[in-house]
């Protein structure tokens, strides 16, 4: 019950809603008792000396005693809420109109007394109450039989037993019905008007909850509808947030739409990761295959062959176990490089005259095949800063698969320059090009198009040069030749010294 938020707010308004009503139902009756108090004492400040002057108390400038007893038995029939005293000078009681049983103290206090008569706009201003030894109420005071010639004070307590009886019959009844009646009518409008609110409030992020509930039972492969695109003002296409819920709202949108993203790329992964799998196996079993068959064909038939023939066994043999081992070690290199296991170590050093060495290192390659490998271009290029080995790897490829696919009589045109201030090397052939549809994918793992036939590459080479230049922080791109042929450039970043 107590799970959604909705309901615990309504809990602690609820709550919150009737602390303050307690609060202010407290505050409310001290604060009535003490106007009651200040508007009685004020209404009644002269009451002490109207006493003295209505009821002839004072007689040839003595107190008379006998108007004073008349006084204490009148007042008490006729208006049992308050309560006369006759102080001496000290504050000793001498007389009263209350019951003798009930009184506590001999004794009361002069210092309030003498307060008001000093200033009787002092109210409230409490008195010690003879019928109790803590309680203070609010008083009229008087001296007698004059202010001129002082014996004593008529102290006349305003609230007396008979009024205290009253009012806590009222306050238990009347009062306290009233208090309660208006408590639980502001307590249910309060919490009306609050529920409506947070209803109001939590709208939102009930629709919000709702959608999260959904992409989660969702297979999560495509995004849940804007979660504030009926709630949230868009402008230009992007939501303008205005609180918590808006941004929550939004990052929400954000966060599906990646999560959706992932999803579709890990799927994307997975797919070519089980072509990968494929390609490989198929890719380590024809070397093998032939490896396994021209070792035992040499077994079987080693008594019928000529030496001649055994030494091309173990040749064509020997060739497919170094196919395989090449392709086991492009295997090993491109893992290690896509887990970012080998990091490039950049240094600066001169493009050109590494070019020029891995130029040097092919030609007898290129000759070979019937091919020209030539070196040319502007020498003079700003310092590359990268990683030597890596870079000579990438050359090395390049002008591997050059020399591979160019027909006998072509030539490859190594050629040096720069662009934007950064070096660039193109490795040219002149064979049948790419075809347009391989573009795209020609820097994948084992992809290889319709012009690689039988070169007998794995189509490793290109996708481990464009991991290389990524890590490097440089670019490698592939176009066709408008002569024939492919043309593939690097581009490396230029050393800054600092």
């Amino acid at each position: 019950m107590l799970k959604t938020l909705y309901t615990r707010l309504a809990l602690g308004l609820f709550l919150l809603l009737l602390a303050v009503g307690l609060l202010y139902t407290f505050i409310s009756l001290y604060s009535l008792r003490e106007y009651s108090a200040s508007v009685n004492q004020a209404l009644h400040q002269d009451l002490a000396q109207n006493l003295v002057s209505d009821r002839n108390l004072v007689r040839d400038g003595e107190l008379d005693r006998s108007a004073l007893e008349e006084l204490f038995a009148l007042y008490m029939a006729i208006n049992p809420s308050i309560e006369i005293y006759l102080l001496d000078l000290d504050g000793t009681i001498l007389s009263y109109s209350a019951d003798p049983a009930k009184i506590k103290r001999n004794q009361v206090s002069l210092s309030p007394i003498r307060r008001l008569m000093d200033d009787m706009s002092l109210y409230p201003l409490l008195g010690d109450d003879p019928r109790s030894h803590d309680r203070q109420k609010v008083f009229s005071v008087t001296p007698v039989p004059t202010a001129e010639n002082p014996e004593g004070y008529l102290y006349v307590v305003l609230r007396g037993e008979e009024y205290d009886a009253a009012e806590t019959m009222a306050r238990g009844g009347k009062v306290l019905e009233m208090s309660a009646w208006a408590l639980l009518v502001s307590l249910a409008v309060a919490m009306v008007a609050g529920l409506t609110i947070f209803h109001l409030l939590t709208r939102r992020l009930r629709s919000l909850t709702r959608l999260v509930e959904q992409f989660e039972n969702s297979d999560m492969r495509h995004s849940p509808p804007s979660a504030w695109s009926h709630t949230t003002r868009w402008r230009d296409k992007r939501p303008v947030v205005r609180d918590e819920i808006d941004y929550l709202g939004v990052t929400f949108d954000d966060m599906a739409q990646r999560i959706a993203n992932q999803i579709e790329q890990l799927t994307e992964k997975d797919a070519q990761r089980r072509r990968l799998i494929a390609q490989v196996s198929h890719d380590l079993r024809t070397p093998l295959a032939s490896m396994q068959g021209y070792i035992e064909s040499l077994k079987l038939r080693r008594d019928r062959l000529s030496p001649q023939e055994q030494d091309r066994f173990l040749d064509i043999a020997l060739k497919e176990g170094r196919r395989l081992s090449r392709l086991v070690d492009e295997l090993f290199e491109l893992a290690a490089l896509e887990a970012k296991e080998k990091q490039p170590v950049p240094e600066p050093f001169p493009l050109a005259e590494l070019v020029h060495d891995v130029v040097q290192k092919h030609g007898q390659s290129a000759q070979e095949s019937q091919l020209t490998l030539s070196l040319s271009g502007d020498p003079a290029l700003p310092t590359a800063y990268a990683d030597l080995a890596m870079t000579e790897r990438v050359l090395d490829n390049l002008i591997i698969n050059a020399i591979a696919y160019s027909p006998p009589g072509g030539r490859i045109d190594v050629i040096v320059g720069q662009a934007e201030g950064e070096p660039e090397v193109y490795v040219q052939d002149s064979g049948p090009g790419i075809a347009e549809q391989d573009l795209p994918h020609i820097f994948d793992p084992f992809y290889r198009g319709e012009a690689s036939g039988g070169s007998g590459h794995a189509g490793l080479g290109l996708a481990i040069a464009r991991r290389i230049m990524t890590l490097q922080g440089g670019d490698i791109r592939v176009e066709n030749r408008a002569a024939g042929g492919a043309s593939f450039c690097i581009r490396l970043p230029i050393y800054t010294s600092f």
